[in-house]
């Protein structure tokens, strides 16, 4: 039997991968549900906004299946999918930096200017999702064990979500934002640093968190010795 296999996940482990999702999502629900309220209300942007967006995912589409190839074929000191976490979550964080700021161009340079750091952000995303995604299947061979991950995974994520919804809401209007209307420069400043500093903090806390606990370097070393049994037989 594998070394893999007589492993029994320890439950900061199983709670720091999980916490990696509550990141994820916080920065996710704040793409989803106000990106292009912001591209309209507050950058000024026009309706092409969502044919921007929807490029966007098109783009994804391929991105992804590429990055787990990449991922797949990773071999360093760190394991396959660790160093994607350890060292893309504040390139991440600075693209949402980017993409929520709002600089002074005319109507088609606030188009490329979104467009651009869209893209990058969507792109920087994938390379640290998609090997965090990964991070169940080579943390342990159990089956029981990798349920208890992604029930970890899943907790955290409702959470995340239903928190970055209504809190974001609440503080949106505390801030003064009123939907479908022009904001003033105050709204606009707060507006920006609540929908960047905060998810980027959150994703950056859970990385970093989902990083350490969920492969220590002993689960390494076990985990790389039972990839080189499966090779050797």
């Amino acid at each position: 039997m594998s070394v893999a296999r007589q492993v029994t996940l320890r439950c900061g482990e199983k709670l720091g991968y999980g916490a990696g999702d509550f990141g994820f999502n916080l920065y996710w629900t704040t793409i989803a549900s106000f990106l292009a309220a912001f591209y309209t209300d507050v950058f000024g942007i026009s309706a092409a906004a969502g044919t921007m967006l929807f490029v966007t995912k098109i783009v994804d589409a391929f991105t992804d299946p590429m990055m787990g190839m990449l991922a797949d074929r990773t071999n360093t000191r760190f394991g396959k999918f660790r160093p994607y976490l350890l060292f893309a979550g504040v390139p991440m964080a600075a693209a949402a930096v980017l993409t929520f700021s709002t600089p002074e161009f005319d109507e088609g340079g606030k188009l490329i200017w979104a467009d651009t750091t869209y893209t990058m952000m969507m792109l920087l995303y994938t390379v640290l999702n998609t090997p965090y995604s990964a991070l169940s299947g080579v943390m342990t061979a159990s089956s029981q064990e990798r349920t208890t991950l992604i029930s970890a995974r899943f907790l955290f994520a409702f959470t995340a979500g239903a928190l970055g919804t209504a809190g974001m809401l609440w503080v949106l209007a505390a801030l003064g934002y009123v939907a479908n209307e022009a904001q003033s420069g105050a709204s606009q400043a707060g507006i920006a640093l609540l929908q960047t500093v905060v998810p980027g903090l959150f994703a950056l806390a859970a990385v970093f968190v989902a990083a350490t606990y969920s492969l220590t370097a002993p689960r390494l070393a076990e985990i790389h010795n039972d990839l080189e049994q499966r090779h050797a037989g």
